[in-house]
């Protein structure tokens, strides 16, 4: 399905990781050397967004989200440079850091200044997050952005899975976005990182999705993709979807 171009939208919403957080390098450096393996701080960036790709939109993530997942950390350790020979050793110190959201909070370059270029085109922000409740607090914290007032970036909406308890891809969670913000699908996109949750999920409900896709992973897909926040703002701006 190739999304038909047109004007520039409303209103965008923004998944969170891979967007504005990646996992802690700190706390995977050491979940590594917990296992005797030595991996350099500056590959892990890159070895989420290869491991997201795993996640295509062929992958069924609602009928096997164990399986699934297991792709991505699979993905995560090769990327990494880890040896086939002591990736068992690496998942056993490493898989339960990824089942902490709070391991979300290397903030992305240029992200805040991605953020700022989309705030001033005019359209209205929303976040739309699989989390644990606690991602607002944790964005407000950063000064990354938070709904009203504060340090960051003012969006709309904050909808974590977390608090509402529905997660992407069901297009439920996409629709109290929409509702917040009082906008129509039709005159949104979604900007996420994995296809499965995000393009999926977009498209479901009626959104145009765009994927982060920084390392040039998706160019013979179907969907659109950017490589930065400030890349969006441009399409933006252009007025040339």
């Amino acid at each position: 399905m190739t999304e038909p171009p047109g004007g520039p939208p409303a209103a965008v919403l923004l998944d969170v990781g891979g967007i504005f957080l990646l996992p802690d390098h700190g706390r995977i450096v050491s979940a590594y050397r917990r296992a005797e393996i030595e991996v350099a701080a500056d590959l892990l960036d890159h070895a989420h967004y290869r491991a997201a790709a795993e996640f295509s939109v062929d992958v069924d993530v609602d009928a096997d989200w164990r399986g699934s997942w297991q792709r991505y950390l699979d993905a995560y350790v090769a990327a990494c440079g880890v040896p086939a020979a002591r990736r068992d050793d690496a998942h056993q110190h490493l898989d339960s850091e990824f089942a902490d959201a709070a391991l979300w909070s290397t903030v992305v370059e240029s992200a805040r200044l991605g953020l700022a270029a989309l705030a001033s085109t005019g359209v209205a922000l929303g976040i739309i997050s699989n989390a644990d409740g606690m991602m607002d607090a944790r964005l407000r914290e950063a000064e990354i952005l938070q709904v009203g007032p504060g340090g960051g970036i003012e969006v709309g909406c904050l909808i974590d899975s977390g608090s509402v308890g529905v997660m992407k891809p069901d297009p439920r969670i996409f629709e109290l976005g929409l509702t917040a913000l009082d906008i129509a699908a039709a005159d949104t996109w979604y900007l996420g990182d994995m296809p499965a949750f995000d393009v999926v999920g977009a498209r479901r409900a009626g959104i145009r999705p765009f994927l982060m896709d920084p390392l040039d992973l998706h160019l013979e897909q179907d969907y659109d993709r950017v490589g930065s926040l400030l890349e969006l703002a441009d399409r933006i701006r252009g007025g040339n979807a």
